[in-house]
């Protein structure tokens, strides 16, 4: 074998050492890579580290004071007196001694397993979090120690946008500090103390003592678990209100429990098997006044939550509200006692609310009568939207509609005679089962006929009706024909869709404002625990033209001088309203005693320049009907209030738009085609000038006092089928079946006095035959 040359070594080796040079180089690059990434996390590390401590230098001071205080919320009227302090009286404290090691457990296992095992910061815990909320697509998962929730609630606000990385970054370091000068068992105790239980109530002893009368100490262990569970959401798991949720919640609890070797298979087996409201006490209120203000306050809460995010329970607010007590008191006493009104038997519900007009502001509002004492923040009937507000639809659904996109004159006339939904075969109804031929619109609507109004909602359309509604915080899901004369709708979605007191209060608000709606507002301002405050109030929209409020107002007059809510006359008082009533399914009629006229619900919704204030009367068992001997009660509740509330305001008439034109008694727009051609034409009639000039005294009237013969309506309930049920004077008849929401009817009988006025509203039925007596 030959040897190989100098040169040929020189070439074979030369490539192999560059080789190796290249290799060299390449280790090199990956070297700096890696040091590069190592430094950059240094660099972001002391970044982090610098911005961390920077954020804590300026966190709050640690306080011993604010550690053991509750963050109740103080809420004031609108004249500024404290009304509501939310939790403050409502407190027992527990020593450190008296804690039981089940709850200490129970907490633990639920809210911060390696409580015992960190420095107020768990590094593992939220890295778990991190992971956790990576990958899960479910709800997002906390990485707080309870360390950290205890600060958070003694020094921070508890509103989601308020966690900004600052805020997280001085709650950390405000939890390693508080668990270097206090120990675990002192920390627990703090927590015990602090939190929220529900129903008013601060602190685990407090829930104990009010929802078992027992000391925490002599709880059962299911017992314990349910109050463990509370603070997360202590509405929610509320054992009264939500039962199942609370059961629900108590049981994980008691399983976290058995995972973390806390409590035996026996002990969590018998544990789940107990009932939740094993041992439940009733709620007892220390306040009787607390009743009086209720479900105001219930709405003022929700308002705030939804408006801040703030909790009223742990920021500790001075939230101003835009409750008149004076009319709250009087409302309450006109509601609950027979000084005012004469009520047929103590479950007949009443829900009203009262707004001013100019503002949207809610100055009074109440949900339901005769509330049991240990109620707290329960049912308010004045915001539900699940029953009927009949013909009080009109003016906001028909009339409204009609003046402002058709620009119709109050003297434009309208056949009232037969006529069907359209689309269908099935006849819209009025009361008496006749017709009154060529009316005007004024007629139509004070005498409330239900053919004109269908017909003006089938001219206007569908898409205007909802636009004009929508101006007016009115909405439905599906709006149907029957919507005309009913604000029956399927799907409420909580209070969404449909009509409320509050709702159609402020709708007839944007009437008596012009035609500027504004947004019912509970609150007026808070002050924050930092000194910050935060003003509310409604700008204001345009729902409509001036022309259009003035025209249904002025038509609104008439249903009080003339038409069918003469029992809601004033002596003197410039006002406007409407009335409205449901009415039973043929076979609900079938199993409900008969009357001379029965219905499920009857309203009252009137207003002046000042006030708006809408009224619903009814049963909560719906096939508990009202009968023509409590029917007026609805405008009773509304004259006695609006009396009240009217004494120390001005009392002055609407003045009349420049672009409408009063010919006669009837109302035109001008410019617009229904103007008749007439120059002799008032600017604005002497008669509504002097609107119940007739009365001689301030006060209301009586039914004997009220000499103008009144003209009663019926009206009915929105449902899958139903008939008309006649008044004393009136037919029966049946309404066939349409797939639209159920329509009313209105009932005018013959002359008498106000107290026996009525309206029933017929429904469309589904799957039946149209048969008329």
């Amino acid at each position: 074998m030959s040897n190989t040359s100098r040169s040929q070594k020189n070439r074979r080796t030369t490539p192999g050492k560059k080789m190796k040079a290249k290799n060299k180089k390449g280790g090199s690059l990956g070297l700096k890579i890696a040091i590069g990434f190592v430094g950059l996390l240094c660099v972001i590390l002391i970044a982090g580290m610098g911005l961390f401590f920077l954020y804590a230098k300026d966190a709050p001071k640690l306080s011993e004071a604010k550690l053991g205080a509750t963050q109740s919320s103080k809420l004031y009227d609108k004249d500024g007196n404290i009304f509501e302090d939310l939790g403050a009286e409502k407190r027992e404290k527990v020593e450190s001694d008296k804690i039981p090691q089940e709850l200490d457990d129970a907490i633990v296992s639920v809210e911060d397993r390696r409580f015992f095992k960190h420095n107020g910061v768990d590094p593992v815990r939220i890295a778990g979090s991190l992971v956790h909320n990576i990958t899960n697509k479910g709800g997002l998962q906390g990485g707080s120690t309870l360390t950290q929730q205890l600060v958070k609630l003694s020094f921070f606000s508890t509103k989601s946008s308020d966690q900004t990385i600052k805020r997280k970054a001085q709650e950390a370091w405000l939890a390693i500090k508080l668990e270097k000068k206090y120990s675990k068992q002192e920390i627990l105790t703090y927590y015990i103390n602090k939190v929220y239980m529900a129903n008013g109530l601060y602190g685990m002893e407090t829930a104990a003592e009010t929802y078992f009368g027992k000391e925490l100490q002599h709880l059962s262990i299911a017992q314990t678990a349910l109050l463990a569970g509370m603070p997360q959401a202590p509405n929610s798991y509320d054992p009264y209100q939500h039962p199942k949720a609370a059961k629900d919640r108590r049981d994980t609890v008691l399983y976290t429990m058995l995972t973390n070797k806390k409590i035996s298979q026996e002990e969590y087996d018998q544990a789940i098997k107990e009932p939740i409201d094993e041992g439940l006490q009733p709620l007892e209120t220390d306040n009787q006044e607390r009743k009086v203000t209720d479900n105001y306050v219930k709405e003022v809460i929700a308002q705030v939550e939804s408006k801040t995010g703030k909790n009223v329970y742990t920021d500790g607010l001075d939230i101003y509200t835009n409750l008149d007590m004076s009319a709250q008191e009087q409302l309450y006493k006109i509601v609950n006692s027979d000084e005012y009104v004469q009520y047929p038997d103590e479950n007949l519900q009443v829900a009203a609310t009262l707004v001013d007009s100019e503002t949207g502001q809610v100055n009074a509002q109440i949900g339901g009568r005769n509330i049991a004492d240990d109620v707290y923040l329960g049912l308010n009937r004045a915001v539900t939207t699940n029953r009927d507000f009949g013909s009080t639809v009109k003016p906001v659904t028909d009339y409204g509609p009609a003046f402002e996109y058709l620009q119709k004159s109050t003297g434009t006339r309208i056949s009232d005679s037969a006529y069907n939904y359209e689309g269908t075969s099935t006849p819209v109804k009025n009361w008496d089962n006749s017709y009154q031929g060529n009316i005007t619109l004024r007629q139509a609507l004070y005498d409330s006929r239900n053919v004109p109004a269908v017909k003006l909602f089938n001219e206007v359309g569908a898409d205007n009706v909802t636009k004009f509604l929508n101006k007016l915080g009115i909405e439905y899901k599906d709006i149907q024909q029957a919507n005309a004369i009913s604000s029956n709708t399927e799907t409420q979605d909580g209070s969404k869709y449909g009509i409320s007191t509050e709702k159609m209060a402020a709708a007839y608000a944007a009437f008596a404002n012009g035609g500027t709606y504004n947004e019912p507002l509970y609150i007026n301002k808070i002050k924050y625990q930092d000194g910050s405050e935060q003003t509310f109030e409604s700008k204001g929209t345009k729902a409509m033209e001036p022309y259009t409020a003035y025209m249904i107002t002025d038509v609104l007059k008439d249903v009080i001088s003339k038409g069918t809510g003469t029992n809601a006359q004033i002596a003197n008082l410039f006002q406007a309203g409407k009335t409205g009533t449901s009415n039973y399914t043929d076979d609900e009629l079938a199993k409900i005693q008969q009357y001379d006229s029965v219905s499920p619900d009857v309203m009252f919704t009137g207003y002046t320049p000042h006030y708006s204030l809408s009224v619903w009367t009814g049963y909560d068992d719906r096939m508990e009907p009202i009968t023509s001997q409590s029917n007026m009660i609805a405008s009773d509740v509304y004259r006695e209030l609006m009396s009240y509330v009217s004494q120390n305001v001005s009392n002055a008439d609407w003045t009349m738009p420049s672009d409408v034109l009063r010919i006669g008694n009837e109302l035109y727009v001008k410019g617009a085609l229904s103007v008749p051609s007439q120059s002799n034409y008032s600017s604005q009639s002497s008669y509504y000038n002097n609107y119940n000039s007739y009365s001689q005294s301030s006060s209301s009237i009586t039914d004997q006092e009220i000499t103008t013969p009144s003209i009663s309506e019926s009206e009915t309930v929105p449902s899958s089928s139903s008939e008309v049920v006649p008044s004393s004077s009136s037919a029966v008849e049946e309404t066939p079946a349409v797939t639209t929401p159920s329509s009313s009817a209105e009932e005018t009988p013959t002359p008498s006095t106000p107290s026996s006025s009525a309206e029933e509203t017929p429904t469309p039925a589904q799957g039946q035959s149209n048969n008329s007596d």
